[in-house]
C-alpha cells in the first residue's frame, strides 16, 4: 500500500460529540490514550474505534454472533426504521455478553456487566452525535456489525442483506441510510470532520451503476471510498497486532517493530515503526511529503527471491481475487405453508381449501408432496380441536368424519401408487430394530446390577478382613510380643555395631605403632650401613638383627586390652612373625563374625515373621 504522508492531515478535528460526552467512562479512558498525537486522519480515527472495539470486548465477537443475539431479540420481525427503547437495546447487548463468556474458555473470562455499559454509553453517544437522531433497530444493526470482529467479507455480506430487495439489488435509500449510521462512530470519536455524513456521498461510491449486486458491492467496499477508508484499515491493525518485524526504526532506533512497517521509497533503507510514523516523526534527508509503503508481514530475502522467481517462472498469475464470486441470486427460503400453516384455522372451509391446494392430477404428485398435503390436514385437524370451545356438539361431529373421510381418501389415492406398503414395512422394520434395542437395553441393566451386587460384597469382605483381624485378643498379643523381640535385636545389633567401631578404632592404633617401628628399623639400618665402610652380607645383617634385643618394638600389654585372640597372638613374645599380615587376618576374623551375627538375626527375624503368619492363618481357618 503506497500513500502520501501529508495527504491527509488534519482535515480538522471535531469538538465532542455531546456536551456530556466527555463525563463518560469510554470516553475519558480514550482521551488517556493520547490518541490524537496521530497526524493522519485515517489511522487516528482507526485507532480510536479500535480502542473501543478492545475496550467493550467486541473484537471477540464476530458478525454471527451479532446476528443470533438480534434474532433472539426480536428485531428481525421489526421494521428497520422502527425506533427502539434504551432498555431494549441493554438487554440485547447484555445478551451478547451473556453468550460471548459461555463461549469463552476459563482462563479467558471477561466482566459482561462492565462491557454492556461501556458499550451502550458508546451507542448512545453516538446516536446523540447527529441534532434530531433517535435509536431505530437500523442504527443498531448498522453500528454492532461495524463494530464487532470477524471477518470484513462477512460483515459486507450482512450489510448488503439489509440494504438490498429481494432480488438482490442495492436499494441507494437504503445504503444512504446505513452510511447515515456508520459514520455517527467516527463522528462519536470527534473525527466528523474527516468522516462525517452528507448527503451525495451514496451516489459518489456508485456514480455510474444502475444495478448493484453483491460481488460490485463487494469490489467497491474492498477498495472504499474516502467516507469508509477506516473500515478496512482497523481491521488490518487488528491482524497486526502481533506481526514482529525484525528491523531497527530509522528515527527512535527501537529494535524490533510490531504491527505494521513503512519503507520510504525514495530514501535508501529508511523505515519507520507504526508509531513513528503516525506521528509525522521524520529524520536525516528523510521528509514526510515522501512516499511510503506499508508492509504488513515480514519475508527474509530468501523468501522475496523465491516469490520473484515463481512470479517470473510461472505461467499463470497466482494473485487470487480479493472475495469469492457469490451468486447474484439470493437464496431463497424454504415454503413451509403445506407443513405448517402461518396462523390457526378458523373454519372448516379454510382447512378444505388448505386441502386441495394440490392439482387434481394428485397421482403424478411426488411422495414427498402428498405426505407434506397429510401433514397439513393433521396440523389444520389439530388447530380447529385447539380453537374450538364446543366439544360434543353435532356439526363439529360431522365436521370430523368429514375430515376423517378426506384423509381415508388420500391414502387410497397413495395405496394404488405404492406409498403405503413401503411406509408400512419401514414402519414394521423400525418397531423390530425398537423393540431389539429394548432387549439390549435390558440385558444392559441386569448386567449392571450384577456387577453392582459383585462390588458391594467385594467391598464388604474387604472391610470384614482387618475388623476380624483387629478383634483377636491372641493374635494382638503375638504381635506385641514381635513388636519387643525386634526392639531387643535391634538394641543388640546397635551394641555390637558399637564394639566393631571400637575394634576398628584399636586395629588402626597398632597398624600406627607397627609402621613407626618399621620406620625405625629402616633408620637404624641406614645408620649402621653408614658407619660400616664395607657392605655386609646379608645373612651377617639377618643373625645381627635376631641378636640385638629390639627396643619399644611391642606396645604395652594394657594397650591390647579387648583385642581379639589373633591380635594379641600377634604382638605376643617370640619369634619375629609378619605383623602386617597378622592384622589383617585379625581384621578379617572380626568382619567375618560381625557378618554372621546380622545374618542370624536376619534368619531369626523372617523365620518368626514365617511363624506368625503362619499362626495367622491357622486360626483364620
Amino acid at each position: 500500500m503506497v500513500m502520501e504522508e501529508g495527504g491527509q492531515r488534519d482535515r480538522g478535528r471535531g469538538t465532542p460529540a455531546t456536551a456530556g460526552g466527555d463525563g463518560r467512562q469510554i470516553f475519558k479512558e480514550l482521551g488517556d490514550q493520547n490518541l490524537d498525537a496521530i497526524c493522519l486522519s485515517t489511522y487516528r480515527t482507526a485507532c480510536k474505534l479500535r480502542f473501543i472495539q478492545r475496550r467493550c470486548n467486541l473484537h471477540l465477537v464476530d458478525i454471527y454472533n451479532v446476528i443470533e443475539a438480534v434474532r433472539d431479540a426480536g428485531l428481525n420481525a421489526v421494521e428497520l426504521h422502527a425506533g427502539i427503547s434504551v432498555i431494549r437495546l441493554e438487554n440485547l447487548v447484555s445478551s451478547l455478553f451473556n453468550q460471548l463468556s459461555k463461549r469463552l474458555p476459563t482462563t479467558h473470562t471477561i466482566n459482561a456487566r462492565e462491557s454492556t455499559v461501556l458499550l451502550v454509553e458508546f451507542l448512545l453517544a453516538a446516536i446523540d452525535s447527529e441534532p434530531d437522531s433517535r435509536l431505530t433497530v437500523f442504527s443498531v444493526k448498522a453500528m454492532l456489525s461495524t463494530l464487532c470482529g470477524g471477518k470484513l467479507i462477512d460483515k459486507l455480506r450482512y450489510v448488503f442483506s439489509q440494504v438490498s430487495d429481494s432480488s438482490g439489488v442495492l436499494v441507494q435509500s437504503k445504503f444512504d441510510g446505513f452510511l447515515r449510521e456508520a459514520l455517527k462512530l467516527p463522528t462519536a470519536v470527534h473525527e466528523g470532520p474527516s468522516f462525517g455524513y452528507t448527503h451525495t456521498l451514496a451516489r459518489s461510491c456508485f456514480p455510474q451503476q444502475k444495478r448493484v449486486m453483491l460481488n460490485m458491492f463487494l469490489d467497491v467496499i474492498a477498495d472504499p471510498p474516502q467516507c469508509l477508508v477506516w473500515l478496512p484499515l482497523m481491521h488490518r491493525m487488528a491482524n497486526v497486532e502481533h506481526v514482529h518485524h525484525p528491523v531497527t526504526c530509522s528515527y527512535c532506533r527501537g529494535n524490533g517493530m510490531t504491527g505494521f512497517r513503512y519503507r520510504c521509497l525514495r530514501c535508501r533503507g529508511y523505515q519507520l515503526c507504526q508509531d513513528c510514523f503516525w506521528r509525522g516523526n521524520a529524520s536525516g534527508s528523510h521528509s514526510s511529503q515522501h512516499q511510503m509503503k506499508e508492509h504488513s508481514s515480514w519475508k527474509s530475502p530468501a523468501t522475496k527471491l523465491g516469490r520473484a522467481l515463481s512470479r517470473t517462472l510461472g505461467c499463470v498469475s497466482s494473485r487470487e481475487p480479493p472475495h469469492p464470486i457469490y451468486p447474484e441470486e439470493p437464496e431463497r427460503t424454504l415454503n413451509l405453508a403445506n407443513i405448517v400453516p402461518t396462523r390457526p384455522l378458523e373454519n372448516t372451509s379454510e382447512a378444505m381449501l388448505l386441502s386441495s391446494s394440490a392439482p387434481e392430477s394428485s397421482k403424478s404428485l411426488a411422495a414427498a408432496q402428498r405426505m407434506n398435503e397429510e401433514h397439513a390436514l393433521i396440523a389444520a385437524y389439530v388447530n380447529r380441536l385447539q380453537s374450538s370451545p364446543s366439544v360434543d356438539s353435532p356439526s363439529r361431529q360431522d365436521e370430523e368424519h368429514k375430515l376423517i373421510a378426506r384423509y381415508t381418501s388420500r391414502l387410497a389415492e397413495t395405496d394404488s401408487s405404492g406409498v403405503i406398503p413401503n411406509r408400512s414395512i419401514n414402519f414394521d422394520v423400525n418397531k423390530q430394530k425398537r423393540e431389539l434395542i429394548a432387549q439390549l437395553e435390558c440385558k444392559n441393566r441386569e448386567i449392571l446390577a450384577e456387577i453392582k451386587c459383585l462390588r458391594a460384597q467385594h467391598d464388604a469382605a474387604c472391610q470384614a478382613s482387618p475388623e476380624k483381624g483387629t478383634t483377636n485378643p491372641t493374635l494382638l498379643a503375638e504381635l506385641r510380643l514381635l513388636r519387643q523381640r525386634k526392639d531387643e535385636l535391634e538394641q543388640r545389633m546397635s551394641s555390637l555395631q558399637e564394639s566393631r567401631r571400637e575394634l576398628m578404632v584399636q586395629l588402626e592404633g597398632l597398624m600406627k605403632l607397627l609402621k613407626d617401628e618399621e620406620q625405625r628399623q629402616a633408620a637404624q639400618a641406614a645408620g649402621s650401613s653408614h658407619a660400616s665402610p664395607s657392605r655386609p652380607s646379608p645373612s651377617t645383617v639377618r643373625s645381627v638383627g635376631a641378636a640385638s634385643p629390639p627396643v619399644h618394638m611391642y606396645p604395652p600389654q594394657d594397650s591390647l586390652a579387648g583385642v581379639g585372640g589373633d591380635v594379641q597372638e600377634a604382638f605376643a613374645q617370640g619369634p619375629r612373625r609378619n605383623l602386617r599380615n597378622d592384622l589383617l587376618v585379625a581384621a578379617d576374623s572380626i568382619t567375618n563374625t560381625v557378618s554372621s551375627l546380622v545374618k542370624e538375626l536376619h534368619s531369626d527375624d523372617v523365620r518368626e515373621e514365617e511363624e506368625r503368619l503362619l499362626n495367622g492363618k491357622d486360626r483364620a481357618g
